[in-house]
């Protein structure tokens, strides 16, 4: 009687390009970093190229996928220890997060969102979902737009929040142009999110935009 051939499970590197990286546990996301031993002189070099080419270490991660792939010292492995390198950072500070009044850790919060969202070349909408201690729950990307703009729905995000049964949020978004003042249906957004959750007694600590090194506080300029 034949056997079957079993397809072998995918391996870490595999599942990262094809799922994401919260397709892979902390364990292996750990162990794609350190896999690799010390760089030679030439493996430095490369380095000090690819970062003359990409401008900034944050020039490089946010170049498009296709091109990563595509650019020698980088390709398929490379990207993924790049991704690897983001992911166990943003786990780490949601980890902190999770222990702590957020409003006590303005600047771990606003790390945390600007390694989730200000690599994107295009407009992402996430939210941090708290409780009543204002302690992380977990944090949402919701919608996702184009490079100018991105629908949100009221509805969804206070579904999500109901069933999270979150007490507060804190509301995010990019812009990938690089300009961090809000636009204003940014204002308009943040003005009808902040009624639609009102009603349910979950509260609107804050709308922050991402815009590559700069951050705008809606708590913070008083327009919440």
């Amino acid at each position: 009687m034949p056997t079957l051939a079993l397809r072998p499970a995918q391996c870490p590197l595999e599942r990262l390009l094809e799922g994401g990286t919260a397709s892979l546990s902390d364990a292996e996301l750990l162990a794609m970093l350190l896999r690799n031993r010390a760089p030679s002189k030439a493996a430095i070099a490369r380095a000090a190229a690819l970062l003359a080419r990409f401008g900034t270490l944050g020039g490089l991660f946010a170049a498009p996928r296709t091109l990563l792939l595509e650019t020698p010292g980088i390709g398929r492995n490379g990207w993924c220890s790049l991704q690897a390198a983001l992911e166990t950072s943003r786990r780490s500070l949601a980890e902190e997060l999770r222990h702590r009044d957020v409003l006590n850790s303005p600047e771990q919060v606003g790390r945390y969102l600007a390694l989730s969202l200000a690599h994107s070349p295009n407009e992402i909408f996430a939210i941090l979902f708290l409780d009543s201690r204002n302690r992380l729950i977990g944090a949402e990307e919701l919608f996702r737009g184009t490079l100018t703009q991105t629908v949100v729905y009221p509805r969804e995000v206070v579904r999500r929040a109901l069933e999270r049964n979150a007490a507060s949020v804190i509301l995010a978004h990019n812009h990938p142009s690089g300009i961090a003042e809000p636009s204003q249906a940014d204002r308009q957004l943040t003005e009808a999110l902040k009624r639609a959750l009102q009603y349910l007694d979950i509260a609107v600590l804050d709308h922050l935009i991402i815009a590559g090194g700069r951050q705008f506080s809606f708590a913070a300029q008083g327009l919440l």
